[in-house]
Formats: structure tokens, sequence, C-alpha cells
């Protein structure tokens, strides 16, 4: 009888499965056209500035890093008002919220002007958006695509009920390149929380600006999301403009927010732009490698040697003295465990900064790092765990690698022999290796790598736990005074029966 039953709901829920990707299907691409980059502009502010420069730092790249969520959105909106040809953007998230609002507008004004402005998100992250990149794709310039669509726009999610294998795979890749001269990259998605400011969670995070040799190769890797098997155009999927001008009715609502007045003040008193159009920006002039997986890995599974992860140890070398990292969402394996382990082994020191139980907001990614911190530990490797509210008073010096203070790790970095550092989308789990796509900079730094090496030195003061294992127990200790904690911060009954449960479910893979 149970095993009729069970026949019975299996065979209910197929045929429910195989009706609902039938009648739920996505619109034939049968007219897209791939476009590709634009020349580097030979005039505008940028080029200007830019020109002269390139020429005395020939087959180099220019880096600024942009710590701060304030930089981090003066940069993207000023290089937008600053573009005479073209804007490439491509997100994984992109909220419909204050600076979202803003930044749609700036690409709005720089089509007007007659920018071509081409637009890349990721599907998962467009909740609310619909209205506004309905009305873009009705504008001259700007074209706008989804990379792989949900079939339902409302109730998005109920997608994943019939379609899960496919959209289990996201684009997380992060990049902002303006008239071939400048791109942003790193691990910023677009949101207020991002950008380090107003009521929200924040999200300390890093990214760099780059000029020089690096933005063609960056222009191009975008070239290849566009034209990729799993992207969209968007005007078929999220239908026809109802707001005549939605983009403009969601600023007039928020012409009253406080933080309003908070972004105006940012842009009014940011330098960047106008001090790299003048040629004043502090930029240092190295040699940087783009690593980016294939835009393929969308339609499913690539080989190892293929994955991002795989060329970026490549690409990274032999580590001789130490790899310091941080990683938002940071889920080794086993694999990761060994390989750690290894590298402790050879005489490399590891040290880790990832999200703690009390700052992390995925707590199933949580629960994936905590059942393997003890194999870690054994092996040698150092783990530091961001406190839930980085100390206000933490001086700006360790500050610097990170960001501003805030709520929740989002940052994905690491630095190895005080020679290179790496700065992108990719976080050390199952998902950034196997599932998303993901890319970043591996930049030759020394000044970059050594201050990241430093704030381990000195061991994330005010911003971090350091765990140990004392006689088998797990412990916390802060790293402002050495005061310890016999739990772990943030516990509660109901997070350490989440931790268990997910820990003995076989579902790392999907962290």
């Amino acid at each position: 009888m149970i095993l009729k039953t069970l026949g019975t709901m299996i065979t209910v829920t197929g045929s429910a499965i195989i009706s609902a990707r039938w009648v739920f299907t996505l619109p034939k691409m049968t007219e897209r056209t791939d476009s590709t980059v634009l020349a580097k502009s030979m005039c505008g502010p940028l080029a200007e500035s830019l020109t002269e420069l390139e020429a005395k730092h020939e087959g180099l790249t220019g880096i600024a890093p942009l710590r701060n969520g304030a930089d981090s959105f003066a940069a993207r909106i000023l290089l937008a008002d600053a573009a005479v040809t073209s804007i490439d953007a491509q997100y994984y998230i992109w909220n419909a919220d204050l600076t979202g609002t803003l930044l749609l507008d700036a690409l709005m004004r720089a089509a007007d002007r007659g920018v071509r402005v081409r637009l890349l998100l990721d599907d998962n992250g467009t909740t609310g958006l619909d209205a506004e990149i309905a009305a873009l794709v009705t504008r001259p310039n700007v074209e706008v695509r989804l990379y792989n669509p949900f079939n339902l726009r409302t109730f998005k999610m109920f997608s994943y009920g019939f379609d899960f294998f496919r959209l289990n795979r996201r684009m997380h890749n992060k990049s902002f390149t303006v008239d071939g001269r400048a791109t942003i990259v790193g691990g910023r998605n677009v949101g207020d929380e991002y950008f380090g400011t107003g009521p929200t969670a924040l999200f300390m995070d890093m990214d760099v600006l780059a000029v020089g040799k690096i933005v063609a190769q960056v222009a191009a890797d975008f070239d290849r999301y566009w034209a990729a098997l799993s992207v969209h155009p968007a005007g078929p999927i999220v239908g026809k403009q109802q707001d005549s001008d939605p983009i403009a009715s969601r600023l007039a609502s928020l012409r009253d927010d406080a933080q309003m007045q908070e972004y105006r003040t940012i842009l009014d008193n940011s330098t960047i732009v106008t001090a790299l159009a003048a040629g004043e920006l502090e930029l240092e002039w190295t040699t940087a490698l783009l690593v980016s997986d294939d835009p393929v890995k969308g339609q499913g599974a690539v080989a190892r040697e293929d994955l991002l992860a795989s060329r970026l140890k490549q690409a990274v070398g032999d580590i001789h003295t130490k790899l310091d990292g941080i990683s938002a969402y940071f889920v080794p394996g086993a694999a990761g465990v060994e390989a750690f382990a290894a590298l402790e082994a050879q005489g490399v020191t590891v040290r880790m900064l990832t999200n703690s139980m009390e700052a992390t907001d995925v707590l199933p990614v949580h629960a994936g790092y905590a059942k393997r911190r003890k194999g870690m530990l054994a092996s040698g490797v150092e783990l530091f765990e961001l406190r839930n509210k980085a100390a206000a008073h933490t001086p700006a010096k360790h500050l610097a690698p990170f960001g501003a203070s805030g709520a929740s790790l989002h940052t994905k970095t690491f630095a190895v022999d005080g020679q290179r550092i790496f700065v992108g989308s990719f976080n050390f789990d199952p998902r950034s290796t196997t599932l998303n796509t993901e890319m970043g900079l591996l930049i030759n730094s020394e000044k970059m790598a050594q201050q990241l090496h430093k704030a381990f030195d000195e061991g994330v003061v005010g911003l971090a736990w350091r765990v140990e294992n004392h006689d088998g127990k797990l412990v916390w200790i802060d790293t402002t005074d050495g005061a310890i904690t016999p739990s772990e911060p943030g516990t509660s009954t109901l997070r350490s029966m989440v931790l268990i449960v997910v820990g003995w479910l076989p579902v790392e893979w999907l962290l």
C-alpha cells in the first residue's frame, strides 16, 4: 500500500513538472542579434586623460582599489555620467532600491546622450524591476538581457519547482565598463546594502577601478556572456511597458527619502572620476590577469580544467609562504580541507576570514563551513569570523583591506606571498566552483597584497573573532582584548538545529 501510494505521488509530481515545463516556456530567441564591444573612445574626459597615461605605461593596467561603498557607488555613477560612447554592465543582483534606481537613471541619461548601453543581469537578482527593464528596452541605445530567466514573472521562485537544474545555475559576475577606457570589477552587486549607507544591513566588500590593458579583456569577456546560450533578450521576458516612465516615478517616490541627500552628498564630494579625468588619480600600474568562467557553464557541467577555480589555481602557481583569504561564503568541503592541509604541510601559512554565525545572511552556507572548522584548525589553518557589528571605533587602518565597517562580510579576495592579490566574485564554495559563473582579476601588487597580509598579522582587530580548538571544543576569542567566548556568537537552539540538520544532508554541492 505504501509503495503504491509513493508510486502514485511520484507519477503525479512528475506529470505536474512535465506539464509546467510545457506550459511555462521561455520565448524563442529567433531574432537575437549579438552586438560586440565598440572601439575604445578617442574623445571625452576619460580618453583625454587616459590616452597619454596608457602610452606612458604601455601594456600595463592601472589599478585603484575601491574599498568603501561610497567610493564604489560614486565611481559607477560618475563614470556613467562621463561616458561618451558605451557602457557595458553585468551584475548578479540589481536591487529596486534607491541606489539601483539612481544607477538606472544614470544609464538612461547616458543613453539619451547617444551612449550605447548594454545591461546584462542575472534574472535571480531582478526582483521588482520588470517595469523598469520594460521601459529601458524601449529606449534608443539601450539593450537589456537576462541570464537564465525565470519562466514565471509573478511568484518567480515557483519556477524552481519545475526547472530547478537550469535555474540553479546563476551568473555571479560583476563588471561595469565605460567607453572601453575604464572598468570596475569586484564583489559588489548594485543595491543600498552593498554601497554602505542607509538603514539596511551593510555588506563589507571590495572592488577595483581598472584602466589600461585589462579593460579590453573585460570588454571582450562581456561579449562572450552577451552572446551566451543562457542569455535572453529581456523584452519578451518582462512584457510590454505599462508605466510611461517607471524609473522617474520611482525616483520621485524616493525624493524625500533620508538617504537621497546622503547619496547626493557622496556624489558631490567624490573626486574619483574627476581625478581620473585629470590624470591625478593614484593608480598602481602593474600587470593583471582576468580569470572568468566560460558562460557555457550556465548550460550544464563543464570539464574541471575549464572551471575558473582550476584556471585561477594554475594562474596563481606555487604558493611559498602565505595565503590569506576573505570569503563571505566559505564552504571548503573535504577537498578544500585537504588542499589547505597540504599547503600547511609544505610550510605555507593559511589564514581565512569569513562570516560568523551572527553575521551571516545565509545560515545553510554557514552550516557547510561549520562542519569543516575542526578539520581546518587541526591542519593548522587559522580561522577568523566577522563579528555581527564590526566595532564602529575600529581604526581606519584596520578597515582598509575590507571597506567600511558593517554587519555582514561580502568580500571575495585573497593574497599570496605578499606579491599577488585576487579581487572578484569567486567565493571558496562549491556553488562558485561548479554552479555559478564567476570572474575576477589576479593582480600583481605587492602593495595590495601586503595590506591584506598586515590586516591578518594584526588579527583583524575589532572586526573578527579568532576561532580556536581548546581541548576538542571550539572557542571564539575577541581580537580586541583576548576575551574567550565558549559558545558560538549568535547561536540559538533553532540555529544550532539548522547547523546539525544541514550538516547531515547531502547538500554541500549546492552551498
